[in-house]
Parts: structure tokens; sequence; C-alpha cells
């Protein structure tokens, strides 16, 4: 969408009006309520990352809107896709075909987030991506009703990857887990340490998921690589940084680059483990004012502080609404537009916007696992080292292959 174009829909949307609990008088629902389908790992090696979590942020950011939509009802629903893009396919038709599902969100994991929006693309209906990582979902996978929201491989290969180039880490061997996710990852990471003047030694794709590194942290070792980066997230991630610690690899030299880091890892960790891993990330709990105001309101629930995964689930459902009133209707093409032209303010992106490819692009930030003298708390892991405006942190437009940007 044009600047004149979304300049226009942003006036119209201004002179409505609108107040949290009222619509537009002309509308258009297929029924009486508005259903969000919360698709996710409730077991597996992301639960942590999304899970019940992501659930209970949904629900947070319902209340906070507002809690319905006039006499409009909204309405949440979840399902475990047990980290298998069949599962899920076949759970988002159900949901979208037959019990009234308006749009999916959460979506952890990169095989499942694809062949979720496959399906949203077919039918019309939204998807909203928080807890997956591959950029391929803006970029040649991208869809008009297909929406990325946290982060991307990109913006973590950009953030960690130049930290560690710029401290001097030119040479890189990559642990990578296989599947979708970890070969965007790696591509990604690829990319920023060639450009910044560093080699790319080698790589080891790991299967989905580990219990032993054993054997692929000796060839990570043998490479003679300064950085070591780990291309997998969640569980995987945990354990290879508690067996290269076992190892003493860190004690001789070589350094890990968690490119796919959680605070939910870190905790798990412990910061005698983690201590001084540099990771990028889209969400501090105790970043401000509002970030802590949500994140203490979310620990009551849960017991742990909220992922970056999970908060940005908060912040989709929540711009989701505001797209459904804005539009007046659960139609997906409609909404799609919407959430395309509204900006994005909320505790978890300020300023934040929705570009042609359905990418949120909003800032990233440069941290660094405290140490334990550092630590005042049991979640107080991180210190910021950097903001990355959000311009710098996605992938340029100009670089896309998405047929949303590139079509004449």
């Amino acid at each position: 969408m044009n600047r004149l174009a979304r300049f226009a829909l942003l006036l119209s949307i201004a002179s409505l009006g609108l107040a949290a609990a009222a619509l537009p008088a002309r509308a258009q629902f297929a029924d009486a309520t508005v259903r969000i389908g919360v698709l996710t790992d409730m077991a597996g090696v992301y639960s942590a990352i999304g899970g019940q979590g992501s659930i209970e942020a949904a629900r947070m950011a319902i209340e906070d809107f507002g809690g319905g939509l006039g006499d409009t009802a909204i309405e949440v629903v979840w399902a475990d896709h047990q980290n298998k893009a069949d599962i899920a396919a076949i759970k988002a038709r159900e949901w979208f075909d037959v019990d009234g599902v308006d749009a999916i969100v959460g979506i952890v994991t990169s095989s499942v987030a694809l062949a979720v929006q496959d399906v949203g693309r077919a039918t019309g209906k939204i998807t909203m991506a928080s807890g997956a990582g591959t950029s391929r979902l803006t970029d040649d996978a991208c869809a008009l009703t297909g929406f990325h929201w946290a982060y991307d491989t990109y913006a973590w290969a950009v953030g960690t990857a130049s930290a560690l180039l710029a401290q001097g880490g030119d040479s890189w061997y990559f642990l990578t887990v296989d599947y979708a996710f970890g070969k965007a990852m790696e591509a990604d990471a690829t990319r920023v340490v060639e450009a910044g003047g560093g080699r790319v030694l080698g790589a080891v794709r790991h299967p989905f998921p580990t219990a032993d590194f054993s054997s692929f942290l000796l060839q990570a070792q043998a490479s003679g690589a300064k950085i070591i980066g780990l291309a997998n997230a969640g569980q995987d991630t945990i354990n290879a940084i508690k067996q290269a610690h076992e190892f003493g690899l860190t004690q001789m030299g070589q350094q890990l680059a968690g490119l796919t880091v959680f605070i939910s890892d870190v905790h798990a960790l412990g910061v005698e483990t983690a201590q001084g891993l540099l990771l990028t990330t889209a969400f501090y709990w105790d970043f401000d004012d509002a970030t802590r105001a949500f994140s203490e309101r979310f620990f009551e629930r849960i017991g742990a502080m909220p992922t970056q995964a999970q908060a940005g689930v908060y912040s989709s459902v929540l711009h989701y609404l505001r797209a459904v009133q804005a539009a007046g209707s659960d139609d997906g093409p409609t909404v799609a537009e919407a959430i395309r032209s509204l900006p994005v303010d909320d505790m978890f992106a300020r300023n934040g916007f929705v570009r042609e490819d359905g990418r949120m692009v909003h800032d990233m930030y440069l941290a660094q696992v405290k140490t334990p003298a550092q630590s005042g708390a049991d979640w107080d892991l991180y210190e910021i080292l950097d903001v990355i405006p959000g311009v710098d942190a996605y992938r340029p437009l100009a670089e896309s292959r998405c047929p949303l940007v590139t079509a004449p």
C-alpha cells in the first residue's frame, strides 16, 4: 500500500471516532464471535518459548482491548501442533473451515508457521506468527493475509553476528538444527558474517530435537573457528550450551554465539553457565515501566517472565483486534489491509509498523547475560547494550523476493 492510500485509510478510521467498545454502524462479521486460535507447542522443546504463556498472552490482550467488540464476543481457542507441520496444517484447516476461527496466532516452529501460512493464503484467513523465526515468512513465502510479528532470523543475525564481528570474531562454524528455521538462521548469519569481512569455516546439522551434542561440538572445536554459532533454539540451545560449558570449549578460546536465545533458556541455564553470552532479543521484561507492568501481570499467571515470543503474541492479538475494529469486519483480506495501515504502538513495540510483505518492523535489542555478581534477582538476567532501530534490523524491501513487493 502506498503512502497516500495508507494516509487516506488512517483518516477514514480517525473520522469514525471509534472507542474500544464501539463498532462502525455497518460492521460485517461471519457470526457473533471473533475467534482467535493460539497454535503452539504445549509439551515439546519449544513449550517454554510459547506454550501456556502464549495462550495467557492472547487472553491478556483481549482483556486490555476491552473484552469484546460491541455485541460481538471475542474467544480464544488453542491447540498443540506438536512441532509437526502436517498436524498444524490439518488443525488450521479445521479451525478455518469448520470451527469459525478468524485468525491464528503464536505458531512457534518455522516449518509449522510456513505450513499454516499456506493454509491462511488458500482460505483468505489471517495468520500472525510470533514464535517462528524463518525470514522466509515475509520473503519468498509471503502471503497477503500472513504476518510475522516478533522477530526473524535476519534480525537476530544482524544484531548478534555484527556485534561479534566488531569484537574480532571473524571465523565461524555453525551448529544448525536440521529444518527450515535452522537453515534460514545459518543462511542469514552467513550473509552478515561474510558481508562484514568474516569467514564461515563450516557447519554441521543436527536432528530436531537433540539431547547429545558431543559429536557436533567436537567437530566445531576441530574447525578452529573463533565463534561457534548455534543456529537452533529452545531445549536444543540449552543442551548445546550446557555441554559446551562441560567440555570447556569457551575456556579453550572459542566463543558461543546464541543466535536464537530466549529468556527461558537463560533462566534454565543460570547465569553461572550463560554469563557473558551475547544475544539479540525483541523484548526484555525489565526494559521500561510498560514492559515491567505487563511482565509482572504475566508472571502472576504463569510463574515466569514472558519470552519475546509470548510478548509478541500479546502485541499481535491486540493489533489484530484494533484492525478488526477499524475495518468493521472479520473478513481476512479486509482486516489484512487494516493491519498494514494502522501503526503498532504497545508495550512490545513503540512506533512499529507493518510493511507490504507482512513484516512488523520494530526495534530489536542487543543484550548480554549478566554475571552472577551483576544479577540481583532471579529474572535479572540481561544488560541491554544497544537498541537496533527496526529499519536497520530487518531485511530491506529492496532485497525482498516477496511477490507482494516485487509484483508490477
